[in-house]
């Protein structure tokens, strides 16, 4: 599988839907007579206003797989069109389609799944950067992109500082970029709040926004939960030595975009404490970076019985606890 995936070759794209759809077999066979349908948080409802039964538990497990593969498939252009890992490859997208099937919760609708895009978008803005003399233009969407996942996904607001610590690794200090991000976020937020205004319903919207800063545990998550991410952990653990083996014979710019993906990483885990409740889909927002970050072992492992073995244990572990 592995060794099929690390050509690019366009005939991966039926290999990938393929498994994009075999991913959700379990789901789909015990299918629950209805799903919840939250695309939005309370605040954004008022502008966006998604009736609770515009799918069927079919649909709505439908539309969340095609808009996964859509994303695997941007992801793996943007990885492919910075040449992160050195190759043409096809290993993001499978990598992507695996991790965001790992738990049942990720595989419906949720506002974290659509908020991707915006993060795919976010991390094509940051390594373009790189080497470029005027970067207000870029700063300014790259608030944009950070009050429109807000939107989506309140704790996508965590992307906003996210922005500054990423221009300080590819840029020296410059508080016009840093503002330039900061009028980009404002600059929605203010249509935003003119469109509450108009409409009489500003002081609702104060009232709805969810800034409440509060550190989960996590007795709520069942037991295979963790279980099923044992063999990512593993995998994970030797994209670390993979990638520490390349560090040093990296350029400047892949080395950064190590950082960046560690950074996104750990950033979408603090973004887990701006929320009421606790909600195990937030943490799709980590499956970009781990993604790409697993795609460092399986391009550069050279024992086969090491990587398609690591894969296929991922897989099936996967598909065995979405049946029990």
């Amino acid at each position: 599988m592995i060794g099929q995936f690390r050509n690019l070759n366009p005939a991966n794209l039926l290999l990938l839907a393929f498994i994009t759809m075999l991913f959700r077999v379990g789901v789909l066979l015990k299918m629950p007579d209805t799903v919840d349908l939250s695309l939005f948080d309370t605040y954004a409802g008022f502008l966006v206003n998604v009736p609770e039964d515009l799918f069927s538990p079919f649909g709505n497990i439908f539309t969340a797989m095609v808009i996964v593969f859509l994303q695997a498939i941007l992801l793996n252009r943007l990885v492919n069109g910075f040449n992160i890992l050195g190759k043409p490859t096809f290993i993001p997208a499978l990598m992507y389609v695996s991790v965001s099937a790992l738990l049942e919760p990720f595989v419906v609708l949720s506002p974290a799944l659509l908020a991707n895009f915006f993060v795919i978008w976010m991390l094509y803005k940051f390594l373009s950067l790189y080497r470029r003399d005027d970067v207000m233009a870029t700063m300014f969407d790259l608030g944009m992109i950070a009050a429109l996942g807000t939107l989506v996904y309140f704790p996508y607001i965590i992307m906003l500082p996210l922005i500054w610590v990423v221009i300080s690794v590819f840029r020296p200090f410059n508080w016009r970029e840093w503002m330039a991000a900061l009028m980009g976020f404002a600059t929605i937020w203010f249509f935003v709040g003119t469109i509450y205004y108009l409409n009489g319903a500003l002081n609702k919207a104060y009232s709805t926004i969810p800034l409440v800063i509060s550190f989960h545990t996590f007795y709520r998550a069942n037991i295979y939960d963790f279980i099923v991410l044992l063999p990512l952990a593993v995998i994970l653990v030797l994209s670390f030595f993979s990638i520490q083996k390349r560090f040093y014979r990296s350029n400047v710019f892949i080395r950064k975009v190590f950082f960046v993906l560690v950074l996104l990483f750990l950033f979408t885990m603090l973004g887990f404490s701006i929320n009421r409740d606790y909600e195990i889909y937030h943490f799709l927002l980590a499956v970009i970076p781990v993604s790409v970050m697993m795609s460092f072992f399986f391009v550069d492992a050279g024992k086969k019985w090491l990587y398609e073995g690591l894969y296929l244990i991922l897989a099936a572990s996967t598909l065995y606890f979405q049946f029990i």
